[in-house]
């Protein structure tokens, strides 16, 4: 399928995930904090806070066009009120960086990470919580002016959940359950709040910028069991479909899918170990993409849709791509049924930090931690042989390498 010339080709990071040392941020509370609920810690992470200019430089070589990265609110507003130019100087300096390599910015304002104070006043519970994020969101506008692409929020499902599991730490009991993998439901009044944000922070960047705004779901691509539809639109409702809808009047809703699940008549049906399994335990699922699109497309009425993460996570390169092409065949066959897709963002552009795991790698770069040298891997070369070419896979094209593990 050949694509249009303004199709963005390219991959995603996050700065808590890359940057390291974000001493400001709630999660570096919770990482070294006690109760330890998480496993492992960010430290340096891979140091993209003074390396990325050779990530993106590693991105550009390789042929992608786009660059999603965030900003970090913890850096710019390390206490209430207080604007670090000099912060907002180095996000400016990154934008100036992806312009100058011919990338296409991406810019995300809040990638599950906001500042510690912000978490002690109540976070997105607290009364303030529009308010006190359209303050950041007025204060990084100025350095957003020529960003064709803003996301104002990753994956609010996700942080309402978080933000249920922040309150709940000082419960033994429920500790435990979380390290285990019980997660708690998107609690719909923080989804609430998080529905205001976005719109608040939508109708500043439209005043003050000429970016396209939306923000990206993460979408679960639940697939119905026989006779179980009524349980799958209620699982739909429940965790994607209400964020889904508040990006109707949005520029596009960024698309994140990974895995599928089955929805049967007693709920979500938990995937059972098996050897195709991810390294984060999901299911090895490439046509997810495809379902979420689709469905993203339906909910939101036809806003437009841009992939703002999709990967896997193994240590096999060539499964990798294999994965991703599929994916991206998945992701064609929707737009010859008629959904608009802007562009694909792999995640992840580097090997990094997953939320209390290192061991999980999703990356195109992988990342020695000791030296932070970056090695490209083969799939970084064959996504921008695919972004060159501005054509998606067909499945009859796809041939996975015979070797490329990392």
């Amino acid at each position: 399928m050949k694509l249009p010339d303004t199709f963005l080709w390219g991959a995603a990071t996050s700065p808590h995930q890359t940057e390291g040392n974000n001493l400001n941020s709630d999660w570096w509370a919770l990482e070294n904090g006690a109760p330890q609920i998480l496993p492992e810690r960010s430290g340096d992470a891979v140091d993209s806070y003074h390396r990325y200019h050779e990530d993106m430089t590693l991105l550009g070589q390789a042929g992608l066009n786009a660059y999603r990265f965030g900003v970090e609110w913890a850096r710019i507003e390390p206490t209430p009120g207080q604007v670090s130019r000099a912060m907002l100087d180095h996000y400016r300096r990154m934008i100036e960086t992806a312009l100058d390599r011919g990338l296409t910015p991406v810019v995300t304002l809040h990638h599950f990470t906001g500042p510690e104070w912000f978490a002690e006043a109540g976070g997105w519970t607290s009364s303030d919580a529009v308010g006190r994020f359209s303050d950041f969101v007025t204060a990084v506008a100025p350095i957003l002016v020529d960003v064709p692409w803003v996301c104002t929020i990753n994956e609010p499902n996700m942080v309402a959940i978080m933000a249920s599991v922040q309150q709940m730490v000082a419960d033994p009991e429920a500790v435990r359950a979380i390290a285990a993998g019980a997660l708690p439901e998107p609690d719909p009044d923080i989804g609430r709040i998080l529905i205001d944000s976005h719109h608040a922070a939508t109708a500043i960047l439209r005043s003050e910028t000429r970016a396209a705004v939306g923000w990206s779901v993460a979408q679960q691509a639940f697939v119905a069991a026989p006779g179980c539809e009524r349980q799958l639109a209620e699982a739909n409702r429940v965790w994607e479909d209400p964020y889904l809808e508040a990006a109707a009047d949005d520029d596009f809703v960024g698309s994140q899918a990974y895995t599928s699940r089955t929805v049967g008549e007693d709920g979500i049906v938990a995937h059972p170990d098996h050897p195709d399994n991810t390294l984060t335990g999901w299911a090895y699922r490439p046509d997810a993409l495809g379902i979420a699109v689709r469905h993203a497309w339906k909910v939101t009425g036809g806003t437009p849709v841009l992939v703002t993460e999709n990967g896997i996570a193994t240590d096999d390169d060539t499964r990798r791509i294999a994965y991703t092409g599929e994916a991206l065949a998945h992701l064609g066959a929707a737009m010859a049924d008629g959904v608009d897709v802007r562009g694909y963002l792999h995640w992840s552009a580097l090997d990094n930090y997953e939320w209390g795991h290192w061991r999980p790698t999703f990356g195109l770069i992988a990342v020695d931690r000791r030296t932070f040298a970056r090695t490209p891997k083969p799939s970084l070369a064959w996504l921008g042989d695919l972004a060159r070419a501005n054509t998606l896979p067909t499945p009859e094209r796809l041939r996975p390498p015979t070797s490329g593990r990392i």
